[in-house]
């Protein structure tokens, strides 16, 4: 068992997880344009929700869209640290993609090798996307084999956060059964540290004060120049949102 300090892993997560996160928030929101967070959400539902003002209509779709882009990023980078601290703690390494298919990490813990599907949360897949997991479980303990691994391989769907209390998935077919491991549990397998879940948050809270002052102002500054436009182009006569105009905007045909 390998060994990673507080300072390593602050140093990690300032460098490879906040320090992007931010920057990719930053780069999207200064590219975005109403056009195009206009034209990826439902105007139905905004008129169903009673939104009266521009700035609380504009509010509303670009905190949507950041929100649903900034899931995804997170995600990822924090599979890095999955990587990271696995690797500082059992040697493990990064499945390689061309070989594995759904797979994203491979260590051994205790003569037991593991094979890593890594996911942000608990409930990020139908029956069809969880069958296609299981089959690649199935395929990566056999190219395993295949290069002469000995001994016991598991196969575990790891999620940054959450819980699962049933995390043995039991398959008729042998090979296809995972465990699936949520939140503390999954960190533990991974750290060796119970308490490895708690501790992450330190860092990330440090790091994330440092950058968020920046992101607001930045943010603020999108909020005014995406409202002045709804102004300028999408009121009625009488000083409200005109929504004929909007849903014509997002759905009416070309001619």
């Amino acid at each position: 068992m390998g060994n990673l300090n507080q300072e390593e892993l602050q140093n990690f997560i300032s460098e490879e997880v906040i320090k992007p996160f931010y920057g990719k928030r930053l780069s999207k929101l200064d590219s975005l344009t109403l056009d195009v967070i206009l034209k990826r959400k439902n105007p139905y539902l905004f008129k169903a929700k009673n939104i009266q003002t521009a700035e609380e209509l504009v509010r509303y779709i670009l905190d949507a869209f950041l929100s649903s882009q900034e899931e995804t990023i997170f995600g990822n980078l924090m599979e890095g640290l999955v990587i990271f601290v696995s690797e500082r703690m059992y040697g493990g390494h990064k499945a390689e993609p061309g070989k594995y298919k759904s797979i994203d990490l491979i260590f051994t813990k205790e003569n037991v090798t593991h094979i890593v599907s890594i996911k942000s949360g608990p409930f990020w897949g139908n029956k069809d996307q969880i069958d296609r997991m299981k089959n690649n479980f199935r395929k990566a303990r056999n190219i395993l084999l295949q290069d002469g691994i000995k001994g016991k391989i598991i196969a575990v769907n790891g999620c940054i956060y959450g819980k699962d209390n049933s995390p043995h998935k039991v398959d008729r077919d042998p090979s296809k059964s995972y465990y699936k491991f949520c939140g503390q549990e999954f960190w533990s397998l991974i750290s060796g540290d119970e308490d490895f879940y708690q501790k992450i948050i330190v860092p990330i809270d440090q790091e994330a004060k440092k950058r968020d002052e920046n992101f607001r102002k930045m943010y603020s500054a999108k909020l005014n120049e995406l409202t002045k436009i709804v102004l300028d182009n999408y009121l009625g006569e009488d000083g409200l949102i005109d929504w004929r105009k909007i849903i014509d905007y997002v759905s009416k045909k070309a001619r």
